[in-house]
């Protein structure tokens, strides 16, 4: 069921959001070579105790996950799209790091993303990431009342393969709300003027995931979580809570 929120919901959410942008900037202000993907968690882990809100990830058990997840940060490395699991892989440079984080903040969750490089950047990965933040832009910018969900996709899918890239059909953005994730889904492809017409009230996290190699294939690793390009290439994904109001999108995850 698609819940729709109230002006003072959507304030609510807006604040936790407020923490999931606190956190995303720490954790990109120590990343650096050598710092390990622990270490990054643990940024993380500060920034929720003091706020005192509640890590969204941790514990989360999907029914697609053999085990929960043991993190508060979803970190993933190069050709890892989504999440990645944070061990004691140490940056090098010029990796490729996606950041995922989403806490609850009395009662009300928020959920985004960040992706970037650590050290020298690969002119390639810098389009990439470029490329997947512009599609970002472009799903938020279709987020308007009156709109269709096919709109967000299509904004979305048209910036991906445009540039060439790859894009995880089976995996997109979400409802968000009371829960991490709620109805509806949100596909990175569609056809504009298709779906569920967007109402304000609505809000959504929308997380575009772009692969260099243009395949959409993917692999799952052991651990049931890790998400992998199946040709190795790179990946950036990112996101941001954003709800639809009667002036337009109004993106919840920024300080």
């Amino acid at each position: 069921m698609v819940e729709i929120k109230t002006a003072a919901e959507i304030e609510a959410m807006a604040e936790a959001g407020k923490v999931v942008a606190t956190a995303l900037t720490a954790v990109r202000a120590q990343a650096a070579v050598g710092v390990s993907l622990l270490e990054l968690d643990e940024v993380a882990r500060t920034v929720i105790a003091e706020a005192g809100a509640r890590s969204a990830f941790l514990h989360y058990k999907p029914g697609f996950a053999p085990t929960p997840f043991p993190a508060v940060i979803c970190a993933s490395v190069n050709e890892v799209i989504v999440h990645g699991i944070p061990g004691d892989h140490r940056l090098r440079d010029g990796d490729l790091l996606s950041v995922d984080f989403g806490v609850y903040l009395d009662g009300w969750a928020a959920d985004a993303a960040v992706s970037f490089v650590v050290g020298a950047p690969r002119p390639e990965d810098l389009a990439l990431i470029e490329t997947t933040q512009a599609a970002l832009e472009a799903g938020i910018a279709a987020c308007v009342p009156g709109g269709r969900l096919g709109d967000v996709g299509h904004a979305i899918v048209a910036a991906g393969r445009g540039a060439g890239y790859g894009i995880p059909e089976d995996f997109g953005g979400h409802g968000i709300g009371r829960a991490m994730h709620e109805d509806p889904h949100v596909p990175n492809y569609g056809r504009p003027g298709r779906g569920m017409v967007l109402r304000p009230g609505l809000v959504l996290a929308i997380e575009p995931m772009f692969t260099a190699g243009g395949g959409d294939e993917y692999v799952i690793a052991a651990d049931g979580w890790t998400m992998s390009t199946a040709d190795g290439s790179r990946a950036a994904h990112v996101e941001h809570t954003v709800a639809i109001t009667e002036d337009g999108p109004r993106v919840l995850t920024c300080l």
